[in-house]
Formats: C-alpha cells, sequence, structure tokens
C-alpha cells in the first residue's frame, strides 16, 4: 500500500503542480531517521530550482514529475508515503517540501509535501537514460490498467508460481499489489493457490477483464484507505474504495459476491490472501 489507484489518484490530485515551476525544495525538520533522497537535497536543489514540471505521470505504483531539464523526480511511496496539496496528517513525518510557483501569477503559489510516517519510502532525481535502466520497460511489465489477456499470458502463463503471487511481480504486471490481487481474482473466479500453467486461455481472459474493472472502480472511489487510516489523497482525504471490498480484510464473513460462502484467509510468501472457496474453488 498504496497499490496502483492510490497512487493514480495522488497523480490526479497534484495535476495543478503540471506547468509550474520549482522555486524552493527542502527537507523540513524531522526528529526521525531521513528517508532516502538521491542525489542529496543540496544538489536536488541546485538541479531543480527554476525548472518546470511538465507532466505529472505514474509509472506502476509511483508518481512521477517530468521536468522541462530532461529530468524526472521519481517519488516511491513503499508502504504509508502520501503526495499532498494540503496540510498533512501531521508535521512529525513531513519528509520534503517543494515550493512551486504558477505560470499565471494570478493563481496562488503551490506546496507540494511529500509525507511519510513508516519512513521507507525514497525520492530520486534521474536522467532520462537513468530512467529507462531502472524504470523502463525491461524492469517493469505492462501497466495493470493497459495489459491484455494475451499480454498476461504471454508473461505469466509458463509460470509454476500461484497465480495470487505472480500478479505481485512487478515486472510481469506494473500496479497491482496485495490487496488489489485479492479482489481481482474474486471476479475473474480463479483461486489464488492456482499455479499460473494451469490455467486456461479463458482463464487469462477473466484476470485481465477484472484487473481493469477493479483498478478502474478503486481509481473512482480514490482509493482505499484501511484500518489505519494512512492513505489519504492529495487533499488529506480518505479514499472510500474500502466500503467496496469483497474478500479483502474481510475474513469469516460471507462473500458479497455470492453471499454463501465464507471468506477464508491464506498466507502466500508471506503476505495474507483472502478469498472465497464457493466463487473460487481450487480445480483438482
Amino acid at each position: 500500500m498504496p497499490e496502483l489507484p492510490e497512487v493514480e489518484t495522488m497523480c490526479r490530485g497534484i495535476a495543478a503542480c503540471r506547468g509550474t515551476t520549482i522555486t524552493a525544495l527542502y527537507r523540513p525538520r524531522c526528529q526521525l531517521k531521513p528517508i532516502q533522497i538521491r542525489p542529496q537535497v543540496s544538489t536536488l536543489k541546485k538541479k531543480l530550482r527554476g525548472a518546470r514540471i511538465e507532466a505529472i505521470e505514474r509509472v506502476g505504483k509511483r508518481p512521477v514529475l517530468r521536468t522541462d531539464r530532461g529530468t524526472r523526480l521519481v517519488f516511491e511511496p513503499r508502504m504509508t508515503g502520501l503526495l499532498l496539496l494540503a496540510d498533512p496528517p501531521d508535521t512529525e513525518h513531513l519528509r520534503l517540501c517543494i515550493e512551486l510557483a504558477p505560470a499565471d501569477r494570478r493563481r496562488s503559489a503551490l506546496n507540494l509535501l511529500f509525507w511519510d510516517r513508516r519512513g521507507l519510502g525514497t525520492v530520486r532525481l534521474l536522467n532520462e537514460s537513468a530512467f529507462e535502466a531502472q524504470l523502463g520497460s525491461e524492469k517493469l511489465g505492462p501497466d495493470a490498467l493497459q495489459i491484455s489477456a494475451s499480454q498476461l499470458q504471454e508473461r505469466l502463463a509458463s509460470s509454476q508460481r500461484e497465480v495470487k503471487v505472480a500478479l505481485l511481480d512487478q515486472r510481469a504486471v506494473a500496479g497491482i499489489g496485495n490487496l488489489y490481487a485479492a479482489e481481482i481474482l474474486l471476479f475473474a473466479h480463479i483461486h489464488p493457490q492456482r499455479r499460473c500453467n494451469q490455467l486456461t486461455k479463458v482463464d487469462w481472459r477473466r484476470i485481465a477483464s477484472a484487473t481493469r474493472r477493479v483498478l478502474q472502480k478503486a481509481i473512482r472511489y480514490e482509493g482505499s484507505t484501511l484500518a489505519d487510516g494512512t492513505y489519504r489523497n492529495a487533499l488529506n482525504k480518505k479514499g472510500s474504495y474500502q466500503n467496496h471490498h469483497r474478500v479483502y480484510g474481510r475474513e469469516s464473513e460471507l462473500c458479497r459476491c455470492c453471499r454463501v460462502g465464507r471468506v477464508q484467509r491464506i498466507v502466500q510468501s508471506q503476505r495474507a490472501t483472502f478469498f472465497c472457496p464457493e466463487c473460487q474453488p481450487l480445480a483438482s
């Protein structure tokens, strides 16, 4: 967490930054262990002061600011990172501030804030070659919002991994995390422990269709804010897709699809998986 819907919501939420100029960048006073920022902030200031933000992009689960200097500022939220244009949940975990001047002087200046409670997030400034080397097509699979059934099948069908585990592999498909993998497989009627090499062409079609359906709806509801309340959109408001989860976090409850099966919880690759045994039978 955050996964693709949350990061897409962040990118849309900071769309007002497009066309602005970076006037200042600094690390706020923080008593906690600092997050990784590369290059160091003093160098970052020199490289970015006066740069214009040409585009707000998302690469998998990372928001990216593309500048007119041929560089990209890549934020990796990891577990609890947020990009905000409003006051943060608290100032204790504020990690980076970027002051922005709009092209139209009649508009107000903006402060783009990177807040991270657990401090696992990173910020990297990359030129085009470094960006391609670290986050290009050789490193990340097709984006989960666009990936086709044939692409999924081509990338995963020969794998002996359990399908839920395989969907988390960012080299195969970029953007899916633990929460949405569980919801996707429910709608695809695929048991999370089925092996990729046992799935049929029809199964991959169902997975691709369910992926688009789940992620698009989650984006409409601005992502999922779970019980710890950490995730917020750019205006420090909760997402609401958690109210539409069918199986994730609902162990022992009636499945919200079939109203017959009880949601079960298992552990796969040290991650909790939730599924409905009625909707997702494990093929013999």
